[in-house]
Protein backbone atom coordinates (compact mmCIF):
# COMPACT_ATOMS: atom_id res chain seq x y z
CA UNK A 1 0.00 0.00 0.00
CA UNK A 2 1.44 3.39 -0.98
CA UNK A 3 1.32 6.43 1.23
CA UNK A 4 -1.23 9.12 0.43
CA UNK A 5 0.22 11.90 -1.72
CA UNK A 6 1.26 14.98 0.20
CA UNK A 7 -0.28 18.27 -0.79
CA UNK A 8 2.49 20.92 -0.56
CA UNK A 9 -0.12 23.66 -0.26
CA UNK A 10 -1.10 22.52 3.22
CA UNK A 11 2.03 20.68 4.37
CA UNK A 12 2.84 21.93 7.85
CA UNK A 13 -0.11 24.30 7.96
CA UNK A 14 -2.26 22.46 10.46
CA UNK A 15 -0.12 22.87 13.54
CA UNK A 16 2.98 24.60 14.80
CA UNK A 17 5.76 22.73 16.55
CA UNK A 18 4.91 22.31 20.22
CA UNK A 19 8.34 23.62 21.21
CA UNK A 20 8.79 27.40 21.41
CA UNK A 21 11.21 29.10 19.04
CA UNK A 22 14.59 28.40 20.72
CA UNK A 23 17.90 28.47 18.91
CA UNK A 24 20.39 28.18 21.72
CA UNK A 25 23.00 30.68 22.83
CA UNK A 26 23.18 34.26 21.53
CA UNK A 27 24.45 34.38 17.98
CA UNK A 28 23.01 30.99 17.04
CA UNK A 29 21.77 30.69 13.46
CA UNK A 30 17.93 30.71 13.29
CA UNK A 31 16.12 27.55 12.30
CA UNK A 32 14.45 28.65 9.05
CA UNK A 33 12.01 25.73 9.18
CA UNK A 34 10.50 27.09 12.40
CA UNK A 35 10.42 30.59 10.95
CA UNK A 36 8.56 29.28 7.90
CA UNK A 37 6.04 27.48 10.14
CA UNK A 38 5.46 30.69 12.07
CA UNK A 39 4.99 32.62 8.81
CA UNK A 40 2.55 29.96 7.62
CA UNK A 41 0.57 30.09 10.85
CA UNK A 42 0.40 33.91 10.84
CA UNK A 43 -0.76 33.88 7.21
CA UNK A 44 -3.49 31.39 8.12
CA UNK A 45 -4.65 33.60 11.01
CA UNK A 46 -4.70 36.66 8.74
CA UNK A 47 -6.72 34.68 6.17
CA UNK A 48 -9.26 33.55 8.77
CA UNK A 49 -8.18 29.90 8.51
CA UNK A 50 -6.68 29.58 12.01
CA UNK A 51 -7.63 30.94 15.41
CA UNK A 52 -5.24 33.62 16.73
CA UNK A 53 -4.97 31.78 20.06
CA UNK A 54 -2.91 29.06 18.35
CA UNK A 55 0.02 31.46 17.94
CA UNK A 56 -0.42 33.54 21.11
CA UNK A 57 2.64 32.03 22.81
CA UNK A 58 4.85 33.10 19.88
CA UNK A 59 3.89 36.80 19.99
CA UNK A 60 4.36 39.60 22.49
CA UNK A 61 1.15 40.79 24.15
CA UNK A 62 1.12 43.91 21.94
CA UNK A 63 1.67 41.93 18.72
CA UNK A 64 -1.05 39.46 19.71
CA UNK A 65 -3.53 42.30 20.34
CA UNK A 66 -2.65 43.74 16.91
CA UNK A 67 -3.16 40.32 15.29
CA UNK A 68 -6.60 39.96 16.85
CA UNK A 69 -7.50 43.55 15.95
CA UNK A 70 -6.28 43.06 12.35
CA UNK A 71 -8.78 40.30 11.71
CA UNK A 72 -8.93 38.94 8.17
CA UNK A 73 -6.38 40.92 6.15
CA UNK A 74 -5.65 38.28 3.51
CA UNK A 75 -8.59 37.61 1.22
CA UNK A 76 -8.37 34.15 -0.36
CA UNK A 77 -10.63 31.21 -1.09
CA UNK A 78 -7.89 28.67 -0.38
CA UNK A 79 -5.44 28.02 2.40
CA UNK A 80 -2.48 30.37 2.04
CA UNK A 81 0.94 28.78 1.48
CA UNK A 82 4.16 30.32 2.82
CA UNK A 83 6.58 30.26 -0.09
CA UNK A 84 9.97 31.87 -0.50
CA UNK A 85 11.37 33.57 2.54
CA UNK A 86 14.06 36.18 3.14
CA UNK A 87 15.60 36.44 6.62
CA UNK A 88 17.92 39.12 8.00
CA UNK A 89 19.41 39.65 11.42
CA UNK A 90 19.77 43.46 11.63
CA UNK A 91 21.32 43.15 15.08
CA UNK A 92 21.93 40.39 17.57
CA UNK A 93 18.66 39.45 19.21
CA UNK A 94 16.46 40.61 16.34
CA UNK A 95 15.30 38.85 13.19
CA UNK A 96 13.30 40.32 10.35
CA UNK A 97 11.75 38.05 7.75
CA UNK A 98 9.71 38.56 4.65
CA UNK A 99 7.56 35.68 3.39
CA UNK A 100 5.83 35.42 0.03
CA UNK A 101 2.35 34.04 0.77
CA UNK A 102 0.71 32.26 -2.17
CA UNK A 103 -3.06 32.75 -2.10
CA UNK A 104 -4.22 31.71 -5.54
CA UNK A 105 -4.76 34.57 -7.96
CA UNK A 106 -3.10 37.21 -5.76
CA UNK A 107 -0.02 36.69 -3.61
CA UNK A 108 0.72 38.66 -0.47
CA UNK A 109 3.88 39.54 1.39
CA UNK A 110 4.12 39.06 5.14
CA UNK A 111 6.84 40.91 7.05
CA UNK A 112 7.58 39.74 10.59
CA UNK A 113 9.99 41.00 13.26
CA UNK A 114 11.08 38.70 16.06
CA UNK A 115 13.17 39.54 19.10
CA UNK A 116 15.00 37.23 21.46
CA UNK A 117 13.55 37.16 24.96
CA UNK A 118 15.93 34.97 26.94
CA UNK A 119 16.29 31.88 24.73
CA UNK A 120 12.85 32.32 23.14
CA UNK A 121 12.08 34.33 20.01
CA UNK A 122 8.79 36.27 20.00
CA UNK A 123 7.08 38.11 17.18
CA UNK A 124 7.01 41.81 18.13
CA UNK A 125 5.52 43.20 14.91
CA UNK A 126 4.08 42.13 11.55
CA UNK A 127 2.73 43.71 8.36
CA UNK A 128 1.10 42.33 5.24
CA UNK A 129 0.37 43.69 1.80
Amino acid sequence: MSAAPRNPQVDGSLALDIQPLIWGPPGAIPDERKLRHLGQALAEVLAGRRAPETVADRLTDRAYRELVRAGRMIQTNRTPFAGSMHVKEPREGAIEMCVLVHCGERNHVLAVRLERRGVHWLCTDFETA
